[in-house]
């Protein structure tokens, strides 16, 4: 069963629940009958069953307007159903409004696309706070009033730096961090402060292409692709779950400058995708790997 795949979020006031469980029959009748014995209008429903290890997963969207349990009330009310389905959820607003940091350190392209759909108001999103371990992008920061801290890192340091950068974060009430072209490696007790709740972007010659020069490394192989990919961040270098991936043609006649600008390019446009996913609640992690609803 699927409706509206293409969905917008509603103008109104909504409510989403993001679920997986053990796939059995009757599973979107149990929660669709739920929703319109208590008045529920369903915007969007989209839902997935992983065959081969027999999970299902779900994601239903449904206006409140007129909904007969109140909002104080809705987990409490849903806890039985999902409980009987022995599902892992979550239950999300329209209304709730993340608070977002943005890791970087020198390359601005990506984080010059964040900035414009933000203020654009394509994203509903605040972003008070910016952190980096080089002093270049602070200007910028300013000039869209964000605040902008710089945390320098060495082998030595980074212990240190991360744990004072983790109270910072905690401070600004963030719910979730993008590293956009961030180049500094995350320790596992940071990125477990934050499960899921990291997003990274990396050209996607990874590990084929790994180092300071990938562009030219794939130059000089001759490569016919290039890409990006977005992913969470987990203890494991580049290998968690991915969220969005791109790639474009290239050909001999393209330089390595070529490759760089028409890279890059992907990039933002690859991270912003996964951003988007993330903020409007249509991301399910399982086992290292992501469903990823409309």
């Amino acid at each position: 069963m699927h409706t509206n795949k293409q969905a917008s979020r509603s103008p109104g006031r909504s409510a989403v629940l993001l679920m997986h469980c053990p796939d059995r029959k009757g599973i979107v009748s149990a929660v669709t009958k739920f929703l319109a014995d208590h008045d529920g209008n369903i915007i969007d429903l989209d839902q997935h069953v992983d065959t081969e290890q027999g999970v299902f997963f779900m994601r239903v969207e449904w206006d409140l307007e007129g909904f007969a349990v109140p909002v104080d009330r809705l987990r409490t009310e849903l806890s039985p159903l999902v409980d009987s389905l022995q599902a892992t959820w979550e239950l999300h607003f329209s209304t709730d409004r993340f608070r977002m940091a943005v890791f970087v350190s020198k390359q601005a392209h990506c984080l010059y696309d964040i900035l414009s759909r933000h203020e654009s108001g394509e994203w509903s999103v605040d972003v008070p706070l910016m952190v980096s371990n080089h002093p270049d992008l602070e200007d910028l920061a300013r000039r869209h009033k964000i605040d902008f801290h710089v945390f320098p890192k060495t082998p030595e340091t980074r212990a240190e730096q991360e744990e004072r950068e983790t109270a910072l974060l905690k401070e600004y009430r963030i719910d979730f961090v993008v590293l956009a072209r961030y180049m500094q490696i995350l320790t596992g007790r940071f990125v477990r402060e934050f499960p899921n709740r990291i997003i990274n972007i990396h050209h996607s010659f990874l590990p084929a292409f790994a180092g300071g020069k990938p562009y030219h490394a794939a130059h000089a192989r001759g490569v016919k692709v290039i890409g990006a990919t977005s992913h969470y961040v987990t203890e494991q270098l580049d290998e968690g779950p991915i969220i969005a991936q791109d790639v474009i043609p290239v050909s001999h006649r393209d330089s390595v400058t070529d490759l760089v600008r028409k890279g890059q390019d992907l990039e933002k446009v690859v991270l912003a995708r996964a951003v988007w996913h993330h903020l409007e609640h249509r991301i399910l992690v399982y086992h290292n790997k992501t469903v990823v609803f409309g």
